[in-house]
């Protein structure tokens, strides 16, 4: 899954910088109002958050994009999760990495998709890694809970049980002929009488 987002983010960005030269262009009206072209570079996070001219802060945000996504990574290979969050975090990763290859190329992301409604124009312009992004955090977020098999918990804890002696009891002698067995503390323990 982050592979195909990684590969689809990147093709369109290509068509639309390279082929169509959105760069230079600046708007190109594909279905007015519903669905146009407005390129801008964004230098900081979904919707300019954290943008800054400071070459620094571009550095910054590639580093959280390759943490988390490694973080990610790291948490698929070992929790072994459910489809669902696989894809999930496919999405993310895939996304993320889109746009960072887009910082380490263009020194910015590359934004051209802009979707707006009859009487309302939307500012903000975004790509197929926003999407994707947001879609694999909201799937992880909200991540229905897994159901193990096999496993279930008692509500009581267990009452504990006896240990079992392993070696074997003593077994009582037979008493003499004409002896009684006497517990009256009467004899001592050779067996005469007090």
């Amino acid at each position: 899954m982050a592979g195909l987002v990684f590969l689809l983010d990147q093709a369109l960005k290509y068509l639309v910088v390279h082929v169509l030269r959105l760069d230079q262009v600046r708007e190109i009206d594909v279905i007015d109002p519903w669905l146009n072209l407005r390129m801008a570079w964004n230098q900081g996070m979904n919707f300019g958050l954290f943008a800054s001219d400071v070459e620094v802060m571009r550095w910054v945000l590639i580093a959280i994009a390759l943490a988390v996504c490694l973080w990610v990574g790291i948490w698929v290979g070992r929790a072994k999760p459910s489809r669902f969050a696989q894809v999930s975090a496919g999405l993310l990763i895939g996304g993320a990495l889109g746009n960072v290859v887009d910082r380490l190329t263009y020194g910015a992301v590359a934004d051209f998709l802009n979707m707006s409604l009859p009487g309302w124009r939307n500012p903000y312009s975004f790509n197929v890694a926003d999407i994707a992004i947001f879609l694999g955090a909201m799937g992880l977020v909200l991540l229905p809970p897994e159901k193990k098999p096999g496993t279930k918990r008692r509500k009581t804890p267990a009452k504990p049980r006896p240990a079992k002696s392993r070696a074997p009891e003593p077994r009582p002698q037979p008493e003499a002929q004409g002896e009684l067995g006497l517990d009256d503390k009467t004899r001592d323990e050779a067996g005469n009488t007090r």
